[in-house]
Formats: C-alpha cells, sequence, structure tokens
C-alpha cells in the first residue's frame, strides 16, 4: 500500500506531490531555515523548467537524492494546510486503491482555481454600514439629499450592514448617495464573510410515515459509529424527506453534511428544497460553476462554515471539520464514476471516508446497484425499505405498447399520442423521454445508402436542425450538413431516426396549442437555463416536457401524470454487461416521475422486445425479481459482483500502437493462478477524438490478489519505455 511518508520532529527535506503521472513523492529543501510546514499546505516548487503548485506530504530527516541535487521549495501558500491528516491518508488510499499517481489525485480532489498560486482565503462581499459619526448623525442634515437620507435610514435599521444586492432593492440613487456618505466619513465598507447558517426561519416538512420514522431513527441512533445504510424506496416514497430529518438533528448537535448527487440536474430542486426545510444556504460543488466561486464554497466548507454541502462526485473529497453524514443520493448511477484521469467511484470513496471518520453513510436510491444489494442480503449493509409511495399517490400503471404491431410517426405511436392529447384536454402534464438529444442520429443518402461519418471517431453524426449542423457527440466534431452526396452526388440526403429535437418538432406539430419545454445538454448550455426549465414546469407553464436522462431522476413533478418512453430497447442488447441492468434503472427512475401526487400516473412503454422480463419485471414494479434474474445471470458467468475486473487502456493516434503496448503489457504480467488476464483487443469504439484504443481485461475472484497484481504490475508499467508511446490508463 501506498503509504504516506512518516513525520519527523526535525529534519529538512519536505516530501511534496505535483501533478505528474509519476508514482512517488518528491524532495525539497525547506525555503528558509528553520520554517516548519505540516502536511497539507500547498507550495510552490521548480519541476522540470517551470514552477507548479504541489502539496506537503510529509518530512524525513534525509534525502535518497544528495543534498546538491535537492531544490528548494520557492514559496508557501498557506499558512495552515488546507487539508487535516485524516483526509492527507485517505487520498492515499485512493492513490493506491485506484493504482493512480498520488498527485493527480491530490490534484482531481482539489478545485482547479487553488492548484494555482491563488491564497487560500475566504473572501466576503462587499458589505456597507454606518460609521460612529454616521449612526449619530442629525438626520436634517439630508433635507436637500432624499436619496443619501433614504440610505442613511436603510442602514440605520441594518447594524450589520448591507450588500449591493439588498441595497438595491430598498434604496434608489443608492450608489450616488453611497458615495457621498463615504466621503463624510459616515459609511464605511467592509467584507463580510458568506453567511450558510440560520439564514430563514426553517419550515416544517410532512409528517414521516412509520417506514420513513424507521428509517431515519435507525441512522441517527448510529450517528457515533461507521455503519453503511441502504435506503431502498420506491420512486416517490419520501428518501428526501428521511435525509432531511437525519440532517435536521444532527444540525442541531452542530454537525455536518455532506449529500453527493450523481448529476449537476438534480440539484437546482434538492438545493432548494433542503434550504426551505432546514432554512440554510447549502453550499453547493458541481463542475458547472465559475472556478473562484466552486473554490470560494470550497474553503467556506472547508473552514466549518457550511452545514450542509450538496455537491457532484469531487465533493467526496471536500474537507469537513464536523462531517456527521454522507449521503449517496442515487447511489446506482454510473455517473458517480470518473471516466478520465483518476477513474474512481464517488459512492466507493465516501464508503471509505466514513468508515475512517466512524460516522454513518446512507446510500439512497429506488434501483439500487446489484452490488450494494447484494451486500444488503448478506449483511454488510443493513436494508432500510420503504415499499410504498407517500401520501396518496399510488404507483403509476405500466402499459407495453408493441411496435411490432403499431406504426409510428416521427418516432410517436397512436396510443402514445392519443394518451398526451387526453392529458392536455384534463389540464396535466406528459414527459416524453428519449435519452438520445440532436434532430436525428445519422444523416443519409437514401438513393445509395451512404451516412456522415465523423472523421476523427468511429460514430455517425448526428444531425443538429437547430443549429442546421452535423456534430459527434464523442468528440464535439462541427461540420455543416452537405446536400449533396459525396457517395453518389445525388441529393437524397434524410436525417434518420429520432433525437430530443425531433420529438419535440412533433410534438408540436402534432399539438400546436401545447407548450412545450426540452431539456437536454443543449437546451440547457446557458447557465441558468435548466433553473429557468424546471420552474416553468412547476409553475404549470409548461404542457409537455421532452428530455433525456436528464429528466429521469430525482424530479418532483405532481402535475405529470403520463410518461412516455419513446425507443425503449435502447441499450437492451449492448455489448458491456451492465447494459440490462442500467436500462431497468433508467426506464424506472423515468416512470417514476408519473402519479406523484393525487392524481393517477400512467407511463407507456414503446418497444419492439415487450416479451423480455425486464418489461415483465417493469409492469409489476418489482426491481427485486428482476435484480434476481441479473444476478443469477453474473453468477453463472462469473461476472461482477461475483468476481472483480481492471481493464487496461491503451491509446495513440497510430493505429497499431495501443495493441502492440498492451501485447507488451502482457508479456510483463507476472499474474498468480487466481488472476486471469485476457487478450488485446480494440475497443468497442476503435477510434475516438482521432486516437486508436484498445483494451485488455484482467479478472479475478478474490479482490486482495488482484490488488497485489495491479500493484506491481502499474509499477512495471510506468518504468517501461514503450508506455511513453502511447496515454494508457487502469
Amino acid at each position: 500500500m501506498l503509504e504516506l511518508p512518516a513525520m519527523s520532529s526535525s529534519g529538512p527535506v519536505y516530501q511534496v506531490v505535483v501533478p505528474s503521472p509519476l508514482y512517488r513523492f518528491f524532495d525539497y529543501l525547506a525555503p528558509a531555515e528553520g520554517v516548519v510546514l505540516r502536511p497539507g499546505t500547498r507550495v510552490r516548487v521548480p519541476f522540470g523548467g517551470r514552477t507548479i503548485t504541489g502539496v506537503v506530504v510529509g518530512r524525513a530527516e534525509r534525502s535518497e537524492l544528495p543534498p546538491n541535487r535537492l531544490k528548494r521549495i520557492a514559496a508557501i501558500l498557506d499558512d495552515v494546510p488546507l487539508w487535516p491528516e485524516n483526509l492527507l491518508a485517505l487520498l492515499a488510499w485512493v492513490a493506491d486503491y485506484y493504482h493512480h499517481p498520488i498527485g493527480e489525485v491530490f490534484a482531481t480532489a482539489l478545485p482547479a482555481w487553488l492548484r494555482q498560486s491563488h491564497r487560500a482565503e475566504i473572501r466576503g462581499a462587499p458589505n456597507w454600514r454606518l460609521t460612529n459619526t454616521g449612526r449619530s448623525a442629525d438626520p436634517e442634515a439630508f433635507r436637500r439629499a432624499p436619496a443619501q437620507r433614504q440610505l442613511w435610514q436603510t442602514l440605520v435599521d441594518a447594524p450589520d450592514g448591507l450588500d449591493a444586492a439588498v441595497l438595491s432593492t430598498r434604496a434608489t440613487r443608492w450608489r450616488t448617495a453611497l458615495r457621498a456618505l463615504e466621503k463624510r466619513g459616515w459609511v464605511e465598507r467592509h467584507e463580510q464573510l458568506p453567511r450558510y447558517r440560520a439564514i430563514a426561519a426553517p419550515r416544517p416538512g410532512p409528517g414521516l410515515n412509520p417506514d420513513q420514522r424507521a428509517s431515519a431513527e435507525a441512522v441517527f441512533n448510529s450517528r457515533h459509529e461507521y455503519r453503511t445504510f441502504l435506503l431502498h424506496g420506491v420512486t416517490a416514497s419520501g428518501k428526501t424527506e428521511v435525509y432531511l430529518s437525519i440532517i435536521e438533528r444532527l444540525l442541531a448537535d452542530d454537525r455536518q453534511a455532506l449529500v453527493l448527487v450523481p448529476e449537476i440536474g438534480l440539484t437546482p430542486q434538492l438545493v432548494a428544497r433542503f434550504e426551505e426545510r432546514l432554512g440554510i444556504r447549502a453550499a453547493v460543488l458541481h463542475s458547472a460553476l465559475p472556478e473562484a466561486e466552486r473554490a470560494q464554497t470550497w474553503l467556506a466548507a472547508a473552514a466549518g462554515l457550511a452545514p450542509v454541502v450538496i455537491g457532484t462526485r469531487s465533493a467526496a473529497f471536500v474537507p469537513l471539520p464536523r462531517l456527521g453524514i454522507v449521503i449517496v443520493d442515487e447511489e446506482h448511477d454510473p455517473s458517480f464514476k470518473q471516466q478520465d484521469g483518476l477513474r474512481y467511484s464517488a459512492r466507493d470513496v465516501a464508503l471509505v471516508r466514513a468508515a475512517r471518520e466512524k460516522i454513518p453513510v446512507v446510500l439512497g436510491s429506488a434501483t439500487p446497484a446489484l452490488e450494494s444489494l447484494r451486500h444488503a442480503r448478506e449483511g454488510k449493509y443493513r436494508l432500510l425499505n420503504l415499499p410504498g409511495r407517500t401520501g396518496n399517490a399510488a404507483m403509476p400503471d405500466v402499459v407495453r405498447l408493441d411496435m411490432r404491431r403499431l406504426a409510428s410517426a416521427d418516432g410517436l405511436s397512436a396510443p402514445l399520442r392519443e394518451a398526451i392529447a387526453a392529458r392536455l384536454v384534463r389540464g396535466e402534464q406528459s414527459l416524453i423521454f428519449l435519452n438520445r438529444r440532436g434532430f436525428a442520429p445519422a444523416w443519409m443518402c437514401h438513393a445509395c445508402g451512404w451516412v456522415a461519418i465523423c472523421p476523427r471517431c468511429d460514430a455517425r453524426l448526428t444531425y443538429h436542425r437547430g443549429r442546421n449542423r452535423l456534430l459527434c457527440h464523442h468528440c464535439s466534431t462541427d461540420q455543416p450538413v452537405m446536400t449533396r452526396c459525396p457517395g453518389c452526388a445525388g441529393e437524397a440526403l434524410r436525417p434518420l431516426g429520432a433525437g430530443t429535437e425531433r420529438l419535440e418538432t412533433a410534438l408540436a406539430r402534432t399539438f400546436p396549442k401545447a407548450r412545450l419545454v426540452r431539456i437536454d445538454r443543449d437546451s440547457t448550455r446557458r447557465r441558468g437555463s435548466l433553473e429557468a426549465s424546471l420552474a416553468s414546469i412547476h409553475s404549470g407553464e409548461a404542457d409537455i416536457l421532452v428530455g433525456t436522462q436528464m429528466l429521469a431522476k430525482g424530479h418532483d413533478f405532481p402535475n405529470v401524470t403520463l410518461v412516455g418512453i419513446v425507443n425503449a430497447d435502447q441499450g437492451l442488447y449492448a455489448p458491456d454487461f451492465r447494459a440490462e441492468e442500467r436500462l431497468m434503472q433508467t426506464i424506472l427512475q423515468v416512470s417514476g416521475r408519473a402519479g406523484r401526487a393525487d392524481k393517477p400516473g400512467q407511463v407507456l412503454i414503446q418497444t419492439w422486445h415487450p416479451e423480455h422480463p425486464l418489461f415483465d419485471a417493469l409492469a409489476r414494479h418489482d426491481y427485486d425479481a428482476f435484480a434476481d434474474y441479473l444476478l443469477n445471470e453474473r453468477q453463472a458467468q462469473q461476472y461482477p459482483p461475483y468476481s472483480h475486473l481492471a481493464l487496461l487502456r491503451a491509446e495513440s493516434p497510430a493505429q497499431s500502437a495501443p495493441l502492440q503496448f498492451l501485447k507488451l503489457a502482457r508479456q510483463l504480467a507476472n499474474s498468480p493462478d487466481d488472476v486471469t488476464l485476457f487478450d488485446p483487443l480494440p475497443s468497442p469504439m476503435e477510434r475516438r477524438a482521432g486516437r486508436y484504443r484498445a483494451q485488455l481485461l484482467v479478472q479475478a475472484t478474490e479482490r486482495k490478489p488482484l490488488h497485489r497484481f495491479l500493484d506491481a504490475w502499474v509499477r512495471a508499467l510506468s518504468e517501461a519505455r514503450e508506455a511513453r508511446r502511447v496515454r494508457w490508463s487502469l
């Protein structure tokens, strides 16, 4: 295992990790005689002809390098360490478990703004308040300056001062008046630290039903120990109310809560609900925030100012000095897995962090991952069940539409169109789901069969009619739409297939008076557009919702009574052994948007394979039965969770280089009998973004021998000369 160096009571040599692909620390001399640095402190160090930001992780009496080869730390960025020792140890575990260079692990855990030379200072917002002289001013002094008097009176009523946002709503021409009062010495400017606690009176939530109450009590009673709870509740069973009940009691004990969500799209509604119920401002962390804002929120959480942190993957690493609970909402979601750089699972990091900090962790889902479900059945996790919906809501009626016997127009069958029309008459909302954005997934010549292919990927270009462009969803290649076929020079070029943009167009044509809202990555590019779209849905300004998986989970739309699932078979026979599990999870989650209030819901599923066991289980709302079916298949084939897999990937602009490297990697492997290496193969999409890719699968029945093998293997690969000719990852 990769362990951080032990700290010595004296010694001038410091171990520093830097963002590099090397599996090691680097030794540096102290910046000056007598300076003592603590682990977790950021420093600027010379590295490879430039100066970069690193993190001190240890100190030693001496270095293996001769003194004349040691460089000196150039600058110290922090007065106090950014990470406590328990989180430093967690980051070392991450580097060890995922067999990744430790410097890159630290870089992943740190907001990009703090990877530079910025000071780790929490910057408050500008705030203005009256000076003692201004407070004792005579109101008659403002006889000829009504704007100044209005501003003065506003500040008299706010002894702690007010910021620009509040002043703009309470005083007219306040900036001109402010400058005049500052010139007289009656107003002073200062910075106010962001407020997260007690910003409003908490609003009581609905009473918990017996299942919710039992779940909340079980978790709260374990607040002083590590324990993993799997909160398995059907959609609309009130999992969020269980979270809030637990957090509310922990905040009363001055503890902090970390809530991980899989996608940015889930945060607006969840954040609003948490803030309203708890009367606090939640600290929100995700990749769409401006870097400086994200760093400021991270620092505020690390300083203990934020009682609740809600964030996506990387929030698993944020320091929280009084952490009392970790909640992973939609724990099954693949978005918790990082797919580039450090390839880690935020859910699994959360479990290890909770274990090290001796606090409970709650994994919540209507469709738990098969690994989690198996752990719960074997007693490793405690299973908490919420079998029914809250209030008067009933599970929706699920109907399979056999597309082998039904005609469709632009992907919409007649029964689905009729069901939408019925909802429009009743003033109810419909949600139409298709997990494919754009207008059409292909641009095709109907004379000779030519299809527009991405020049950099083994993938078709997607037609986006709104922009009248052909886009690659893998590498972002952007091309004009050709009107003459390069194959036959004909002009019979047409879009083939349907995406959300085409569905929106078809629905607008079929229901011209209906108000449509489309939610996918294209329609929510601008900051604030997602929140605006969700607000229009909640306010009743939308009749039909069209979207991708951004609409599939977590959202509560009380007036949605119909969910239509177009092309439900997408992914049913994919090569990934998890494809059926993920398809079931997605469809069940999006089905759960229907009938969440007191109006009955209906789900119409368009499929060409209505006899598949997945659709039988969906019709019965029986996720457990389908999970049993999948677990039996996995056990027979010795796939996870009945074995453990690692995948070595390589890529290069040269077509032959990845496979050559992987063949060498297989030769370098000194694998024991209980670890199996398969032959290297091209990746399912061999060429992506102009690079050729290949992979090598490793399988073991036990995790420990797999890690022992990988540890030695990865170090051998990192030192191999051929490794420099490709980009490789585990």
